[in-house]
């Protein structure tokens, strides 16, 4: 079998492992290089330009956590973003390896390894590098999975009739529903899709930084401003910008963003010049903004401006007939994603699937079938591959009928506080939010 011509990375401690690689890996790549710490990892890729990187895990003795593994994967991505990455781990840390390759890993090699295995896995990442296409200026396809339902059938007519203008859109619905993946297409639908849309997670903005990123700022403006800084508001100029959590936005910016709403002129913070902006706003929240209008944490006026066109995003609780067709689209995805045989549920996995609550809606299916693509080796992932417990199931508890959607956010949070012991970091983690949007509702509930 000829060698391919491709240039293979090995960044491993264990001389042992890196003798015996530097055997086999040659037999099939036409370059290999192997270090043993990933300290020269940034400089021996600017030199040696490889197309895989097979990465361990874990460097630093007696710390066994997969942490090493998976900061070194971010600078790779960060640094190299179009470089293979195949992990090199231990049985234990075979979680970790998953929540690799949702950060950008090609694949996970498990120690004590198969020689075939992993020379096949080095030579689809190979040939994967070797074949990427720049999809930057192709048309974008759409994200958007509309289901069957009279509601969801309803909410893409709406779109299809309201995307080719530019009316501002307030997209509402709980965590997890797709609310950005709708505002995607609305702007692919729209007559800004030449560029892309900008985003901004409200809610992951700090009071004291609010003006400068969306405003921008001019150099000397404040400490610390070394330079002009262009602010969101700006980039956007011509296309769309997605504010995502408004709801979140300080009480006291409020007056500033409708200002810039009504005119559409902005001020750089530190300079007097008016600089016209013309795009297209698209806002979603998860909150009640009209209640929020009624406590008085919520200008009125900037309610009716942003909230044109309301568009709301059901639950997955209330389209059930969506869940299996979805999750379908999701094993198609992940499977070719991660080179995995799965193509099917059974039907138990598809029942299990229908009866579970879903609280995290779309992102929390979507993640749950990623899972267990990337664990199963079998064309047909059964009801022990989604992992999903008792809890989780629609009749495993009394749900209330009355409960606001604010109650029910702040019981989540609540209980993820009580589960993770109070670190801010874990319970943010688990609630797939920023920090600050966890401060934020920290205070608004009082915990």
């Amino acid at each position: 079998m000829p060698k391919l011509k491709s240039h293979i990375l090995v960044v491993d401690d264990n001389a042992g492992i890196r003798a015996a690689l530097k055997i086999l890996l040659p037999t099939r790549f036409v370059d290999v290089e192997l270090i043993a710490s990933p300290k020269s990892l940034i400089s021996t890729m600017q030199s040696f330009k490889p197309d895989v990187v097979l990465l361990d895990m874990n460097f630093e003795t007696d710390i066994n956590t997969g942490n090493e593994g998976l900061y070194w994967l971010s600078e790779i991505k960060k640094h190299f973003p179009g470089v293979e990455v195949v992990l090199f781990t231990a049985y234990a840390d075979i979680a970790l390896a998953v929540e690799g390759m949702k950060r950008g890993a090609f694949d996970f090699v498990v120690k004590p390894w198969d020689n075939d295995k992993l020379l096949a896995i080095l030579e689809e990442a190979s040939k994967k590098h070797r074949h990427i296409a720049t999809t930057e200026d192709e048309p974008a396809e759409s994200q958007m999975q509309w289901g069957n339902s009279e509601a969801m059938q309803e909410l893409r007519r709406m779109v299809e009739k309201i995307a080719p203008t530019d009316a501002t859109v307030l997209v509402t619905g709980e965590n997890g529903t797709g609310k950005d993946v709708l505002a995607n297409e609305i702007h692919r639908l729209s007559n800004r899709s030449g560029r892309h849309m900008v985003s901004v997670d409200i809610g992951a903005i700090t009071e004291t930084l609010f003006e400068s990123e969306m405003f921008g700022h001019v150099k000397g403006a404040f400490t610390d401003a070394h330079a002009d800084h262009i602010g969101k508001f700006e980039q956007a100029n011509g296309t769309t910008l997605f504010l995502d959590e408004i709801g979140n936005i300080p009480l006291s910016e409020q007056a500033k963003l409708l200002r810039v709403l009504q005119n559409r002129r902005i001020n750089r913070v530190g300079d007097t010049k008016n600089i016209p902006v013309d795009i297209r706003l698209i806002c979603a929240t998860n909150m009640n903004l009209a209640e929020m209008v009624k406590q008085g944490r919520f200008r009125e006026d900037l309610y009716y401006r942003i909230n044109t066109v309301p568009l709301h995003l059901p639950p997955l609780r209330e389209r059930q007939d969506e869940i299996v067709p979805l999750s379908m689209l999701f094993i198609e995805k992940y499977a070719d994603k991660y080179h995995r045989k799965a193509r099917d549920f059974s039907d138990e996995a598809k029942t299990l699937l229908v009866n579970c609550q879903w609280n995290g809606n779309i992102r929390e299916l979507q993640g749950c079938i990623e899972k267990a693509v990337i664990m199963s080796d079998n064309e047909i992932i059964g009801k022990d591959d989604l992992q999903i417990s008792d809890s989780q199931l629609v009749n495993s508890q009394n749900i209330a009928q009355n409960v606001t959607l604010e109650d029910a956010e702040e019981q989540v949070i609540r209980n993820a506080m009580k589960k993770y012991n109070g670190n801010l970091s874990l319970v943010a983690k688990a609630l797939n939010i920023s920090r600050p949007t966890l401060y934020n509702r920290l205070k608004k509930y009082g915990i």
